[in-house]
């Protein structure tokens, strides 16, 4: 039976717009699940596992917004932002508190040290515009590695933190147990048949969406995106593009901070010296999975991004645990997360 051509041009112009990507991961996504469930694996643990990585991950996804606004690409050099976060959350445990008040002054710290980097960061930034994607991977990793010598010398003294045998330096992996783990997961938490809903994370995420909504329908905001839209045309209206740049940065550091200490109350640790590294890359692939190109993002392609690249990463591995041996599982969810990171950063289609 042939489809008529007005069906045949609606059905092109929605697959347009939602994007290709978009429609080979939702395809992709809809047959893991329908492979899980004939696997027999539980459905509800699986359904719960996709909500918490997309709420705990959303923050960091959310910080490339300012920075592609602003014509700078996606901020490669989210690991800047990262090791802040990290280091208001072993500022706060070294400070004694517990619970609310650890967890409130650890994002207080990050976010301050955050815009602080992202300030400083900005200052580069300005020198070397069109090349700030090379520059800010090569500044995220060098970051990442000046950290390292960091936690190895820094005089935190809380027993819980450092090397038990040498008494000096920080371990590798800090547990949050009995500081401020799952605070937010557990805040007003659900269950409904069996699916656990981190009811905190996810309004923790979902507000800091609406703020940045708000913030780019600000006067600030719609600056911000003219200079990344048409710099000679912002810069023959008045606007300096160098602040606007400047803001972006600060904003963009800061909320991976923050984003930062969100995805490691869920987590439940504070993976220090290389674990932030590749951080980076994969809140890039989230949002250009999402519709966003390198100089147009919306707060839409954060969510929708986020969403689909967490939840195949979920389903993937237990689903390649039972049709392939162990050892199979790990090597190919090494292959399909990197993957999807390797089209994403070549595809070049760009919708909304």
């Amino acid at each position: 039976m042939d489809i008529p051509d007005g069906e045949k041009g609606f059905f092109t112009r929605t697959l347009r717009d939602f994007g290709m990507a978009r429609s080979i991961i939702v395809c992709f996504l809809a047959f893991l699940l329908i492979q899980a469930f004939f696997l027999g694996l539980p459905m509800d643990q699986l359904l719960s596992s996709m909500l918490t990585r997309f709420g705990m991950n959303g923050i960091l996804a959310l910080a490339m917004i300012p920075t592609i606004q602003a014509g700078m690409g996606p901020n490669f050099a989210l690991p800047l932002g990262i090791v802040c976060g990290l280091l208001g959350g072993t500022m706060a445990i070294e400070a004694g508190l517990r619970g609310w008040p650890s967890f409130l002054l650890a994002l207080s710290l990050a976010v301050l040290l955050g815009g602080v980097a992202g300030w400083l960061y900005a200052l580069l930034l300005n020198r070397i515009k069109g090349q700030e994607m090379t520059v800010g991977t090569y500044c995220g990793f060098s970051v990442v590695s000046l950290m390292c010598i960091f936690w190895t010398l820094a005089p935190y003294s809380e027993p819980e933190m450092i090397w038990a045998y040498g008494g000096t330096g920080l371990r590798n992996t800090i547990s949050l147990a009995g500081w401020y783990e799952k605070i937010l997961d557990n805040l007003w938490r659900v269950e409904v048949h069996g699916v656990v809903i981190p009811t905190g994370t996810l309004l923790c995420f979902l507000l800091a969406c609406i703020l940045m909504k708000a913030f780019l329908r600000s006067k600030t905001g719609i600056a911000m995106t003219a200079v990344g839209s048409n710099p000679r045309f912002a810069h023959a209206i008045g606007l300096r593009i160098d602040r606007y740049r400047t803001v972006a940065s600060i904003l963009s550091n800061a909320l991976a901070a923050a984003g930062m200490l969100v995805y490691a109350q869920s987590f439940g640790f504070l993976q220090l010296y290389q674990a932030p590294l590749f951080m980076a890359f994969f809140a890039v692939a989230s949002v250009l999975i999402g519709g966003a190109s390198m100089n147009r993002i919306t707060v839409a392609n954060v969510l929708i991004g986020n969403f689909l690249f967490q939840s195949v990463l979920v389903v993937s591995m237990p689903v390649a645990n039972l049709v392939f041996s162990d050892n199979m599982s790990e090597i190919l969810r090494i292959v399909i997360s990197n993957g999807i990171i390797l089209y994403a950063l070549t595809r070049k289609e760009a919708r909304a």
